[in-house]
């Protein structure tokens, strides 16, 4: 028997893994933030934010050209919507990206991004984000990323989780809602980094298509 697997209806997803070596000058940059208090309040995103956490705060430009963080996220979004359809982007405008610290607790309501395409990923992940109170063995969502798209249907789910670990990344449309729940476990961080980006207008509007 032969058989094909087919998308024909929702928005896709792409997952990436950030390299190794961009992870740790990614965090060593946070790290340096933390501890630089002018720099920290300077740079700070939380109001602009909806998430209920410890800290946001916004990528330097120059660092994310240099560390090749923005080269990365311009890369995959070119190869996400060649697949996709078909077409080469010409133009990658990264808008901002901006680190999430996220401790036991804290959460990110349901919201999206602003811009054309998005994406978040993992930098620290607990070793614990906890249990179920009532069953242990009951499936548990605290620190896992879900993408919110439609509703549930036959044959149609409406959600997609994804359980946090270090290096993966996840790009969507900028639409789609997303939220993270909280966590328990102990006092670890759980440190993710988001960006938002503009591509060509004539592949991102699809109402101005002719076909």
């Amino acid at each position: 028997m032969e058989i094909k697997f087919f998308k024909p209806f929702g928005p896709s997803v792409l997952k990436a893994k950030i390299p190794n070596e961009l992870v740790d000058k990614l965090n060593s940059y946070t790290d340096q933030i933390i501890e630089d208090s002018q720099r920290k309040k300077v740079l700070d995103h939380g109001k602009k934010l909806v998430g209920d956490v410890t800290q946001e705060f916004l990528l330097e430009q120059d660092f994310a050209m240099k560390s090749g963080w923005a080269n990365f996220l311009g890369s995959c979004v070119q190869q996400w919507i060649k697949i996709e359809i078909q077409k080469p982007i010409k133009r990658f405008e990264m808008i901002d990206s901006w680190i999430v610290r996220q401790f036991k607790n804290e959460y990110n309501p349901i919201h999206w991004h602003g811009g054309h395409v998005s994406g978040a990923g993992f930098l620290k992940v607990p070793k614990n984000l906890g249990d179920h109170v009532q069953n242990k063995d009951t499936h548990y969502s605290g620190g896992s990323l879900n993408l919110i798209h439609g509703s549930r249907q036959f044959l149609s789910k409406s959600t997609f989780e994804i359980k946090p670990q270090v290096g993966d990344f996840y790009f969507f449309p900028s639409y789609l809602m997303h939220t993270v729940y909280p966590f328990k476990g102990n006092d670890e961080e759980r440190r993710s980094i988001s960006f938002n980006a503009f591509i060509d207008e004539e592949i991102h509007n699809v109402y101005s298509s002719k076909s």
